[in-house]
């Protein structure tokens, strides 16, 4: 991935995947982003359906060396996990370069009460929930169990914090070759009810002060929140809110709701970016599958 430092979205959904002419233009797959520059591993955040296309798009590039008679690497990756969600985890079983002989993956995640990572993912990924294990993709899958910490991943610093959800849950920073990206998939206010609505956690500040890229849960209306606060997701408001008092250069309005039409993201857009301009807020997108953003500064 020549010059530079790109995110590319395979995966904007929340809650479940959607199909249909209404979603054409977004997509209806769920969390998956793809972060890459030229001599470093890839990192995925989440493993959302959308790493399905995500693995299309290697295995073309890996076949690609092979007709130009190029020396093929093993594939090597990191995988940034928010949660376990069923959104967020069930692709990993169709992500094709896993099942490479000499693929390496590593998947950091959000250490669990019931015990070690590993272990909990593999009770939700066996018979009679789906036919093959984790031990069975064929390359070697390692699980990480990670906590509130700051760690290196091949040349990249990454930063993980805890945000509200209504499951153990973490947020992302990755910093690499002067650029910055920060993944907030899932992050519900609501579920700290002693919070009041526009309370940012200093966890979710140290994640996104001057980042150049926020990923962040944009999933309710203001209308809509009202009744589904204790889900765990953010309105499009808290969003422009938290990107604007953490100096955020670009917001991406990220896990829509299955409700929202490509017309009711769209409208939802306008008046996120209406917002931010009242507000002197950051500029706003809305993520959408294929969309790639180039991290470069300027």
């Amino acid at each position: 991935m020549p010059g530079g430092v790109h995110l590319t979205f395979y995966g904007v959904r929340g809650s479940t995947p959607c199909d249909g002419a209404r979603y054409q233009r977004y997509g209806g797959n769920t969390s998956c982003v793809a972060l890459e520059a030229e001599g470093h591993q890839p990192m995925i955040f989440d493993l959302g359906t959308g790493v399905r296309e995500y693995g299309d798009v290697v295995t073309e590039r890996f076949q690609g060396e092979l007709l130009a008679n190029r020396l093929v690497s093993p594939y090597r990756a990191t995988v940034l996990l928010t949660h376990l969600h069923w959104d967020h985890i069930q692709g990993l079983p169709f992500f094709t370069p896993v099942f490479r002989p000499d693929a390496v993956i590593d998947i950091h995640g959000p250490r669990q009460e019931e015990g070690p990572l590993a272990e909990v993912f593999a009770g939700v990924m066996r018979p009679p929930y789906f036919p093959i294990t984790p031990a069975q993709l064929g390359g070697t899958v390692t699980f990480l169990d990670t906590d509130r910490d700051d760690f290196a991943v091949n040349g990249a610093k990454v930063r993980s914090r805890w945000v509200r959800h209504t499951d153990p849950t973490l947020g992302y920073r990755v910093e690499l070759e002067g650029s910055s990206a920060t993944y907030i998939s899932d992050h519900g206010p609501g579920c700290a009810p002693d919070d009041s609505d526009d309370f940012i956690p200093d966890s979710v500040l140290e994640l996104c002060d001057g980042v150049d890229v926020l990923i962040h849960d944009a999933q309710h209306t203001a209308h809509e929140y009202e009744t589904k606060r204790h889900f765990g997701h953010s309105t499009i408001d808290y969003a422009v809110h938290v990107a604007r008092e953490a100096g955020v250069r670009t917001l991406a309005l990220f896990h829509h709701c299955p409700s929202h039409s490509d017309a009711a993201v769209d409208e939802i857009l306008d008046y996120a970016r209406d917002l931010a301009a009242e507000t002197n807020g950051p500029e706003v997108v809305a993520a959408h599958e294929g969309l790639r953003l180039d991290l470069r500064r300027p």
